[in-house]
């Protein structure tokens, strides 16, 4: 039996979609902000508004004052510099300073330490406390001189100390830089030149290129503090070497320092007491110590001067 169509069935009706069921909210009108100064209202306390930051006051060597009673202030020194509040660090650090170059033989005996904490804080993220620590190793230079230098322990903290103070100097942070600047000038100023000279080389072929110049650059200035004698006692080879390898550098503070340094070096190698042409000494010299490339580069340097 056949089917019936359907098509003339009239279609299912859909359902009525129910009501939704509005809610009327009401908002609080928010109170208007009077533009008009209210003379009877109370001030804010700005503590309130914007809490004060902490504030580090970095005192000049010049400016600072002896210590009333330095035995009982060394007492609490060690106490001071290794507390986990940075600005009682910061504290303990200045007094380090005064300590150094007012009363500079009660620190001799925990100068290590003194120093290895400079280290710790240089490291520290925190620039007030790392500038203050680069203030405080300027003092240390200023006061203790060579007896900084005098340790022969590789790896000591003399020598991670400045190797912090070149990657300070490195660094983009203007004000920190410029002080560890100005404390490896102190450093070079306050030390003698051999014994620095020793500490520094190791740096001339350091991975950071920034640390290589910063330290060619005090090496240079080690150089021209020194008398002829002294350059030769130091090594008038290892002077040229030196300096054949920062004419390399990557960077142009590196290689500028390496011209100052050849242009002393030469003119010791020509005061030599030796009889030989004196055209020829200097080509020699290089020759005889140089790679032939690097012999080159220093002759023809010396001769554009």
């Amino acid at each position: 039996m056949a089917l019936r169509s359907l098509d003339n069935t009239l279609p299912l009706s859909p359902e009525r979609p129910k009501k939704t069921v509005k809610v009327a909210i009401s908002i609080p009108k928010q109170p208007a902000v009077s533009k008009v100064n209210d003379e009877n209202k109370l001030p804010l306390d700005p503590s309130v508004v914007a809490p004060a930051v902490d504030a580090i006051d970095y005192i000049s060597s010049e400016n600072l004052k002896p210590v009333s009673d330095p035995d009982v202030k060394f007492k609490s020194l060690m106490e001071g510099l290794e507390s986990k509040d940075w600005l009682k660090i910061c504290d303990s650090l200045n007094d380090v300073r005064r300590l150094a170059l007012f009363h500079s033989e009660i620190l001799l005996p925990i100068l290590e330490k003194v120093v290895m904490v400079l280290v710790k804080s240089m490291k520290n993220p925190r620039s007030a406390l790392c500038k203050t620590a680069i203030m405080a190793a300027s003092d240390l230079f200023k006061s203790f001189g060579d007896k900084l230098l005098e340790s022969s322990t590789p790896n000591d903290a003399v020598d991670q100390m400045m190797l912090q103070l070149l990657l300070k100097a490195s660094q983009d942070k203007k004000f920190v830089c410029e002080e560890a600047e100005r404390t490896l000038n102190t450093m070079v100023v306050s030390t003698t030149p051999i014994p620095l000279l020793h500490k520094l080389k190791v740096y001339v072929k350091h991975a950071n290129m920034r640390v290589r110049a910063k330290a060619a650059v005090s090496i240079s200035q080690c150089v021209s503090k020194m008398e002829t004698g002294e350059m030769r006692e130091y090594g008038l080879v290892s002077l040229v070497q030196t300096s054949a390898e920062l004419l390399k550098d990557r960077l142009p503070e590196a290689r500028e320092a390496a011209r100052g340094m050849v242009l002393l070096v030469h003119k010791a190698v020509m005061e030599d007491g030796e009889n030989e042409e004196e055209e020829d000494k200097w080509q020699n010299f290089c020759q005889l110590n140089l790679a032939a490339i690097d012999a080159l580069t220093m002759v023809k340097l010396v001769a554009s001067q």
